[in-house]
């Protein structure tokens, strides 16, 4: 190799190492790529069944669907030098201390920088999402369109004593939907029932929604949280479900 060659390749090396140690830097993914991903999950929580997972005593919890998170299926921590930055999403603090916050915790700003440092940073790579204030808004945006919990109050389920067939509440979303998402819940101890715990709709990358049951055989399940204790939760059995409206009617 030539010295000028050399010269050349030194130079091309040190601009792409600035200019992708930068927070915009997009990464082109090929089919090998370690952070390729195919499709998001729009991740909601409830709140009661967060509590009992993180033996926690909420007295008033939260009684509505929550955002855990928007994740693509098959990338995570894709970025560690993009660190998070409250003021990027100064604008939304209304809508994310409402519809996203840390129900465990009374400063939800660790829960924020953990769903962006482990997904946001690989969403990223979607020009779309390709800021904080992007992939926060974005994930607000689709959240109310979706509108989960006022489509569920809508066809009577609701949170409460009485325990649910795990067919009634799929087949209600699909037919509002026209996917169907993924129900989780929360092993049931001994004598008791399976509790209702997130449901995950899945998205393309044009945020259109699409079936979570469609078979990809190349493509391993979605990283899941572990912010909540909710990493072990498990894909709800076609059995009763339990979907609490208070944490003691549970423990």
């Amino acid at each position: 190799m030539n010295p000028m060659t050399s010269c050349c390749l030194i130079v091309g090396c040190f601009w792409l190492a600035i200019f992708c140690g930068s927070s915009t830097c997009m990464l082109a993914y090929n089919d090998d790529h370690p952070h390729k991903w195919e499709m998001l999950y729009l991740v909601h929580q409830w709140p009661v069944t967060v509590c009992k997972m993180n033996d926690h005593d909420c007295k008033d919890p939260i009684l509505y669907w929550t955002i855990h998170g928007l994740w693509p299926d098959k990338a995570e921590d894709c970025n560690s030098t993009w660190h998070f930055d409250m003021s990027e999403i100064k604008d939304l603090m209304d809508d994310m201390n409402k519809y996203w916050p840390d129900v465990i915790h009374p400063n939800h700003t660790r829960f924020w920088k953990h769903e962006w440092d482990k997904h946001g940073t690989c969403a990223a790579s979607l020009e779309s999402l390709n800021s904080q204030k992007k992939y926060f808004g974005k994930a607000l945006d689709v959240y109310k369109k979706i509108d989960l919990n006022s489509y569920l109050l809508k066809i009577g389920i609701k949170p409460g004593n009485s325990s649910l067939q795990l067919a009634a509440i799929r087949d209600a979303l699909t037919s509002i939907y026209n996917v169907t998402p993924k129900i989780q819940c929360l092993a049931p101890e001994e004598g008791q029932l399976q509790t209702l715990a997130q449901i995950k709709f899945c998205l393309t990358k044009e945020f259109t929604l699409r079936n979570c049951t469609e078979p990809k055989s190349d493509s391993p399940p979605a990283h899941e949280d572990h912010f909540f204790k909710m990493e072990n939760l498990l894909n709800c059995n076609d059995t009763l479900v339990y979907y609490p409206s208070h944490v003691h009617l549970y423990k």
